[in-house]
């Protein structure tokens, strides 16, 4: 198991390659890929790999997937409504209902909000030398969404490398496991690190 250290130090390195985007073919993409335990390591230390970065001439901005979950279900506007009838289904104790309901409120009707929100903050990094996103609390999708469809909907859209903190297992060259409990996914296009 990698420390945040040893991690932070492959994706420099990687990030220095002439060649930043995979022989897949992918986009930019970086993967740090840590076990679930820890989690509370890898949060602590983001502002040494900031630091480490901004040392390194590159200009990282930080996206919590947490407070992007939470603004997009506070900003609903049918949170009242939704909000009402989850206290029924926590009644009735049917939490999978609850969870399509707020399911819903990510995916919105046709692009998900997640994906939109992350490139909204691409666009803005459009253009700035050395700009680099930092993807992190990647852990809030769960159970709603998986960083790996994410993933399939950036391709093609990164103008700017992007950093994912990703709570899990890897499973192979390219397979990785979200939380260590979802099942393997071999479809990720990007860089593995960890």
């Amino acid at each position: 198991m990698p420390s945040s250290d040893e991690l932070y130090n492959e994706l420099i390195l990687r990030l220095k390659t002439v060649d930043r985007f995979n022989a897949m073919g992918g986009e930019p993409i970086y993967y740090l890929v840590f076990p679930v335990e820890q989690m509370i390591e890898m949060k602590r230390s983001l502002k040494v790999l900031e630091s480490r970065l901004s040392l390194d001439g590159w200009s990282p901005r930080v996206l919590s997937l947490a407070n992007v979950v939470n603004d997009i279900f506070q900003a609903d506007s049918d949170r009242p409504i939704i909000l009402e009838s989850e206290k029924n289904y926590l009644d009735d104790g049917d939490i999978v209902s609850i969870n399509e309901s707020l399911r819903s409120i990510l995916l919105g009707s046709g692009f998900d909000r997640v994906t939109a929100r992350i490139l909204n903050e691409l666009e803005l990094l459009k253009g700035k030398e050395k700009a680099i996103l930092i993807l992190t609390d990647v852990e809030a999708l769960h159970p709603y969404l998986r960083i790996g469809a994410v993933e399939q909907r950036l391709q093609g859209r990164c103008p700017v490398p992007v950093v994912i903190f990703y709570p899990g297992n890897r499973t192979g060259s390219s397979a990785l496991q979200f939380l260590g409990i979802w099942p393997e996914d071999g479809n990720y296009r990007s860089t593995h690190i960890g």
